[in-house]
């Protein structure tokens, strides 16, 4: 190849390196190492690669890259109080968690880390929340209800004292040990699992009522859910996999299980920066400030 066009193509190619974008110059990682201790439960994704991570052991929120895999574990400090759920609600920039044996719902700026609310219920084991428009909805693992914090149309939070408790009615039968974990949104209903049970219901946010979706023993070890699209992913913490779901209408229809490598008891699942992140509880081991903890990177469906 004469000199002048191998120094062109060379040239060139050198330019098509340049171009390429950020995500295929620099790969996602597969696993994210968290603080030696976090205990982790609860993630959420934010905007463009940001993730927050909530800690068991004292309710603080790390914020994560998801491109570079940088953690910053005192994004909010916590205050001794765990911090289980995680939600973003992206229309208003606010995160929000789940209080576990607090019996409390918190609220914070997601920019700034500012504590903005606290909503405290009389519950047993408030596990995890999800935003619509119009209302927070958290579950309760062990008392039979919805906890509601109403928004008003321009966004702005409820006063304390207009958030309150929704007896869950119907097919859905709280019994011994943990019942309603996760909890999602579709078409009007809130879609929750039931983990000691199995089964998968939808609750109607305005009286209660629940349809049984997925009968007993369909999704045993039940923990976070998720919707990508129509598809619903189903975390099963003890058993270390994911079930996919896809909702036609009303009923959802099996598609597949995912059995990701590098996981250790998943609980909750977000859908970051187009991928599939799990944080792993690691519930079969003891914890100790120096047990690890991590973030994996799981496939799609």
């Amino acid at each position: 190849m004469p000199r002048l066009a191998a120094a062109l193509l060379a040239a060139l190619v050198a330019l098509a390196l340049v171009a390429l974008p950020a995500s295929a110059a620099s790969p996602f990682p597969s696993r994210i190492d968290l603080p030696d201790g976090w205990q982790p439960e609860g993630i959420t994704a934010g905007t463009g690669t940001t993730a927050y991570v909530g800690s068991l052991a004292d309710g603080s929120i790390a914020r994560v890259n998801l491109r570079t895999g940088t953690v910053d574990p005192a994004f909010i400090e916590g205050q001794g109080l765990p911090a289980v759920g995680l939600f973003y609600e992206g229309e208003h920039d606010r995160l929000w968690a789940a209080g576990g044996p607090s019996g409390q719902v918190r609220v914070y700026d997601a920019s700034t880390g500012a504590a903005l609310e606290t909503y405290q219920f009389g519950a047993g084991f408030v596990n995890d929340v999800v935003v619509t428009e119009h209302a927070a909805y958290a579950t309760d693992s062990v008392v039979p209800q919805v906890l509601v914090i109403p928004i008003a149309e321009d966004g702005t939070l409820a006063a304390p004292s207009d958030a309150f408790a929704l007896p869950i009615t119907g097919d859905f039968a709280y019994e011994a040990g943990f019942n309603a974990n996760g909890i999602e949104w579709w078409d009007g209903r809130l879609i929750v699992p039931q983990s000691n049970t199995g089964e998968l219901f939808a609750v109607d946010p305005a009286t209660g009522d629940s349809v049984r979706l997925l009968p007993e023993g369909t999704i045993a070890a039940a923990d976070g859910v998720r919707f990508v699209g129509a598809n619903l992913y189903v975390v099963r913490n003890m058993l270390n996999q994911v079930d996919v779901y896809r909702f036609r209408g009303g009923t959802p229809d099996f598609v597949r299980t995912i059995d990701p490598d590098g996981v250790d008891v998943p609980t909750t699942i977000a859908h970051g920066a187009g991928r599939l992140w799990v944080v792993n509880a690691r519930f079969g081991t003891t914890p100790t400030p120096d047990t690890p903890y991590w973030i994996t990177q799981i496939p799609r469906a």
